[in-house]
C-alpha cells in the first residue's frame, strides 16, 4: 500500500503563502488521481484540488486563482502552492490518493494556520 505523507504546514500571516508537498512512498500512477482536502475546526471535510494522471485539474471555488495543484513524477510528489491566504484557509490539509477501487490512501494532515 502505498503511503502519502504531508509536510509543509505551518503558521502565515493573511496574504502570504505556504507550498504544500505530498510524498508518495511509491508510484502515484497507482492512483489515477490525487487531491487535496481540508478540514475546519467543526466543519466536514471538503475537496480543495485535484489533479488526474493526464495532468487534469480541479479546484474548489473559494481557492480558485490562489491555489495551484501540480505534480512531480518523478519525485512522486504533489503540491499545493497557496497564495493570498486568509483565514478562513485555516484547517488541517490532507493529501489523497484515488484508486478506481475506492481503496483510497490518505496522509495524515498538515496544519495551516493563517493568523489576521
Amino acid at each position: 500500500q502505498v503511503q502519502l505523507v504531508e509536510s509543509g504546514g505551518g503558521l502565515v500571516q493573511a496574504g502570504g503563502s505556504l507550498r504544500l508537498s505530498c510524498a508518495a512512498s511509491g508510484s502515484i500512477f497507482s492512483f489515477y488521481a490525487q487531491g487535496w482536502f481540508r478540514q475546519a475546526p467543526g466543519k466536514q471535510r471538503e475537496l480543495v484540488a485535484i489533479i488526474t494522471n493526464g495532468g487534469v485539474t480541479n479546484y474548489a471555488e473559494v481557492v480558485k486563482g490562489r491555489f495551484t495543484i501540480s505534480r512531480d513524477n518523478a519525485k512522486n510528489t504533489v503540491y499545493l502552492q497557496m497564495n493570498s491566504l486568509n483565514s478562513e484557509d485555516t484547517a488541517v490539509y490532507y493529501c489523497r490518493g484515488l484508486r478506481s477501487s475506492g481503496a483510497d490512501s490518505w496522509g495524515q494532515g498538515t496544519q495551516v494556520t493563517v493568523s489576521s
